[in-house]
């Protein structure tokens, strides 16, 4: 059935479902990857976010329950060149369109998405809506005008846990303590992770490197997790904009210098914040599984997977207090810091990879360290 996807600035694009009907409104993004649209589209960081992937034929392998990064699927919408309704893997459980459905994720095909990237990278990432219910280009793009927008808002709200969980065999256990986690070992690191909007994989690979993890709610109070008395404590990816999420940056500033801190993403920019920086939003972001990073300590260059669209600013960091770690070597912005007086360091690409490159595992084993160190 036909759709129409209308950009805020009037521009519009043609093609047709391939799940049903609906209609859905949000930012319009693009994802690099090759591969990997499970773990794309079960990633909260898409929240609020209709994704669009560059990769031509998409559902080729089909879904599978193991491949989940939560226990959902968050974009709005999902478009793309040319969808495979017939997909061939061992693995695959279900087709694309029918594990889009099942999470009343829109998907269309058919349509030119060279263009619409073209144009995203062009003009910026922007307020956008895709229908099959109404065919009026002019008022889809009114729509789109009025539609909030990312900035500001509160996504993490949205995705967050709405109460404490362990990680066990490769699932989340209900409960509030550590006894809920799986023992890797006798001598498991304790570490406490905010949920932001967290990724199962990041979890697999706390533990996997040894740790009891506990997944906490995005609001919880300083006074709680020390109360809990773990080694490290963790700050997950998430959506959004880091500036609208509301009451954890003093959490944050809190726990500084109390115990180690490693932060992804949404939790690196959080941890920026709470450093006294300011972020800013990307033109049209950084998606996919094919990012240059360098690591100034080391002078490595790693392949990275990345999902953002707002970034530190360097020049607000407080000077001779945090250090620079990381940088794109696409546009030199900031992608990972360290504090030069407490334990804390982050990220802001996911060395947890899943989909992309396992160039920055090694980030895990940094943390790990730190825990060992103090």
């Amino acid at each position: 059935m036909k759709a129409i996807i209308a950009l805020e600035d009037g521009t519009t694009f043609e093609g047709h479902s391939f799940t049903g009907h609906g209609e859905a409104v949000g930012e319009i993004v693009f994802n690099t990857s090759l591969s990997g649209y499970q773990e794309i589209l079960t990633d909260p960081s898409y929240t609020g976010q209709i994704v669009t992937m560059t990769y031509p034929l998409i559902g080729n392998y089909g879904t599978n329950p193991e491949d989940m990064e939560s226990a959902a699927a968050h974009p709005k919408a999902f478009l793309i060149k040319e969808y495979n309704s017939y997909p061939s893997n061992y693995r695959s459980t279900k087709p694309l369109a029918e594990f889009l459905q099942e999470y009343g994720i829109l998907g269309v095909e058919g349509f030119d998405t060279r263009a619409l990237v073209r144009h995203i990278r062009t003009k910026g990432a922007m307020k956008g809506i895709v229908s099959t219910r109404d065919l009026d280009k002019e008022a889809l793009v009114k729509k789109a005008q009025e539609w909030s927008g990312l900035v500001g808002q509160d996504m993490v709200k949205k995705v967050t846990c709405t109460s404490p969980y362990g990680w066990g065999e490769n699932e989340p256990v209900a409960g509030s303590n550590f006894e809920t986690a799986k023992k890797p070992g006798e001598k498991a690191f304790k570490v406490v992770a905010f949920d932001f909007g967290i990724k199962y994989n990041q979890l697999r690979l706390l533990q996997k490197k040894g740790c009891q993890v506990q997944v906490v709610p995005a609001r919880t109070d300083a006074k709680t997790v020390l109360a809990m008395e773990p080694d490290g404590i963790f700050l997950s990816n998430g959506p959004g904009d880091p500036e609208g999420v509301e009451g954890v940056v003093d959490t944050i500033r809190e726990l500084l210098g109390k115990k180690p801190i490693f932060g992804i993403c949404l939790g690196h920019q959080m941890l920026g914040l709470a450093y006294g920086g300011s972020a800013y939003k990307l033109k049209f972001g950084h998606r996919g599984g094919n990012q240059p990073v360098k690591d100034l300590t080391t002078g490595h260059v790693e392949i990275t997977s990345q999902n953002h669209g707002f970034c530190i600013d360097e020049s607000t960091l407080p000077a001779g207090e945090v250090e620079v770690t990381h940088i794109n070597l696409n546009d030199n912005s900031l992608e990972g810091m360290r504090h030069k007086k407490y334990p804390a360091f982050s990220v802001q690409y996911h060395p947890e990879h899943a989909p992309g490159p396992h160039d920055a595992e090694y980030l895990f084993d940094r943390f790990i360290d730190m825990m060992r160190a103090v």
